[in-house]
């Protein structure tokens, strides 16, 4: 379905203004320092400069004018009609007109545009350019309302004009790309998708100066609560909104997140489009320009997760990650104190171990654990006075020796015979706890049903990030994202600062309930240990469990081998590892996105420009 281009990029598809403005960068920079410090700051310009994680381009897929015109003579075997819901509200004229004729230019062409005016009287040129389009194509369609409802009530107005069998939402200053419509119908068709939601962009003044371009991961629960990150352009069943209910005032700022949120708990099927479909207009006073100024926007969010924890029966405290960013954080309640086994397999250095040991006992704040470490039997292994002496210290220790030597994975098993905990945290020996509470910040996701494993955030000794989730497809099979940068980094699209659904986490430290590791019979042995945790995680997944990465169990891991031992590693199962799960290599880390380059610290936009059939 994809193919690749080296041919330059059309007006309108071309995305390649930097990501701050020589204008707007000291503001910006202050703002930054005010709020992040001199080291964040620091990390966040030059993440701008190199072009990662902002990237330096919005490079996007191309659409040539021939693939356009194949796209309006195609024929879908189904017949659709979309209802663009679009509230308006003292809409500037050339924002309202652009905004029209994004829709106009739409390849697929049986739609409606339902705008419902809420401007006061000084703005009558919103209503006399809608009248205007109205009269020309009967698909505009128009209504004045006597007072302004607020941005829910405008919506609801929208929607009670709409007919449609699926309603997108469309603001009123923003811009649809013209294979919009075309590509969110293939969904449909193809997969049956109840929701469908595209990438986007941020522009200013034209989608040729677009900037901040937004590559999505495919739909993700704790993604979405912890951010809106489906956002624009969303479209779904109208049957559906019907079953949920319409905008919620109590959510105003945040109302699209609060729909978003109850539309995707009941959905059948929620699609993603990995296109830039949809460009975000950034101007004075906007959401997209800074959110800052509309703090009450923050607090509509809260609110909306909070609603979204009580239809789910979910105990837990949303709170906002940072001032002026609508990122939210969830604190599930505990239940209980149930029992957690920390499984240390010790590789053979006696330093590393008691170093690990220490660590645990000095920072664990969760009160029921006990500890098994399994001696690998190696060159060094912890002798037995040691082991003596701490076991009569700490009555919730235990050293348990496999005869003959065994890889990781082996040890790992075996070890985890002797925990009798009903939570099993995998903990490799020369990793030690930053985070105090770094069990219970795993332990509130492992608890959901609907969870099978939690990783945490592993730093090296320089503060530089080892492990922050695992992306399916790097070097061809699996790699860690965000390697080797600053622990203090953001991230793309600051995906560095909340929890979130990922295709895997490293056995590192890796928390589980006994009766997941049960069902699927612990790990396999005949993969090594940079592979097992990875193939647990997909066996995890393969039985409809989610997998969390969470940065607030953060953890120090000493520095271990370079890309070449890595390689070495993954040269030995490799291609058993290729083999067990060929199709979902060949899909792509649905957690991840086919527009960035599978390689590196990941996150940066490959150069070759991938282009849709033109169907």
């Amino acid at each position: 379905m994809n193919k690749t281009k080296d041919k330059p990029l059309d007006a309108f598809q071309k995305g390649k203004a930097l990501m701050f403005s020589a204008a707007a960068a000291p503001r910006k920079a202050l703002k930054s320092l005010r709020q992040f410090g001199f080291l964040a700051t620091l990390l966040r310009v030059g993440s701008k400069l190199r072009g990662d994680g902002g990237m330096k381009y919005a490079r996007q897929q191309v659409f040539t004018d021939a693939d356009l015109t194949k796209q309006r003579a195609y024929t879908f075997p189904r017949s659709v009609r979309f209802s663009l819901v679009t509230p308006l509200y003292n809409t500037p004229e050339r924002f309202l007109r652009e905004m029209i004729e994004s829709v106009l230019t739409q390849t697929y062409a049986d739609w409606e545009l339902c705008m419902a005016d809420g401007s006061d009287a000084a703005h009558g040129e919103v209503e006399r350019v809608c009248r205007e389009y109205a009269e020309r194509d009967s698909r505009v369609r128009y209504r004045r309302l006597e007072k302004n409802l607020g941005i829910s009530g405008n919506s609801n107005a929208c929607l009670e004009m709409a007919a449609g069998e699926y309603v997108g939402l469309l603001d009123h200053d923003d811009l649809l790309h013209p294979a919009a419509l075309h590509e969110v119908m293939r969904a449909i068709c193809e997969l049956g998708a109840d929701v469908v939601y595209t990438d986007e962009s941020t522009f200013r003044n034209t989608p040729r100066d677009a900037y901040r371009p937004h590559f999505k991961p495919a739909y993700a629960p704790d993604n979405l609560r912890a951010n809106n990150y489906i956002c624009h352009f969303t479209v779904f069943k109208r049957a559906l909104l019907d079953e949920v209910g319409v905008f919620d005032p109590q959510c105003d700022g945040s109302q699209d997140h609060d729909l978003i949120l109850r539309l995707t708990e009941r959905a059948g099927c929620v699609a993603h489009v990995p296109e830039i479909l949809y460009y975000w207009r950034a101007h004075p006073g906007s959401v997209a320009q800074e959110v800052g100024l509309k703090p009450y926007v923050i607090a509509a969010g809260v609110r909306a997760v909070e609603k979204q924890l009580a239809r789910l029966g979910l105990e837990g405290e949303v709170s906002p990650i940072r001032p002026g960013l609508t990122l939210y954080r969830v604190r599930y309640s505990i239940k209980g104190t149930p029992k957690v086994s920390i499984l240390i397999t010790d590789h053979g250095r006696l330093k590393d171990l008691r170093a690990c040991l220490d660590a645990v006992w000095q920072k664990t704040t969760w009160p029921n654990y006990e500890i098994v470490v399994v001696e690998s039997g190696g060159a060094s292994p912890a002798p037995g006075a040691y082991c003596e002496k701490l076991q009569k210290e700490h009555k919730n220790v235990r050293f348990v020796t496999r005869p003959g030597v065994s890889g990781d994975s082996a040890a790992k098993n075996f070890g985890a015979r002797f925990c009798t905990g009903d939570y099993l945290l995998l903990l490799s020996g020369d990793t030690k706890p930053i985070t105090p509470d770094w069990i219970q910040e795993m332990l509130m996701f492992a608890q959901r049903p609907d969870v099978g494993a939690v990783g945490c955030k592993l730093c090296d000794p320089l503060n530089r990030i080892r492990h922050a989730g695992t992306v399916l497809g790097f070097g061809g099979i699996v790699g860690d994202a965000f390697r080797r940068v600053n622990q203090a980094h953001l991230g793309y699209m600051c995906r560095l600062l909340y929890a979130q659904d990922l295709t895997a986490v490293t056995a590192d430290c890796m928390l589980l309930r006994r009766s997941v590791w049960d069902g699927l019979n612990g790990l396999d042995e005949g993969f090594s240990a940079a592979l097992s945790g990875v193939d647990l995680c997909m066996r995890i997944r393969q039985a409809g469990l989610l997998v969390v990465w969470t940065p607030y169990a953060s953890l120090c891991q000493r520095k271990r081998g370079g890309a070449k031992e890595k390689q070495e590693r993954f040269s030995a199962d490799g291609s058993r590892f290729q083999s067990r799960w060929q199709k979902e290599l060949e899909a792509g880390d649905l957690y991840y996105n086919p527009n960035f380059i599978p390689e590196g610290e990941g996150f940066s936009v490959s150069r070759a420009l991938r282009q849709h059939d033109a169907r």
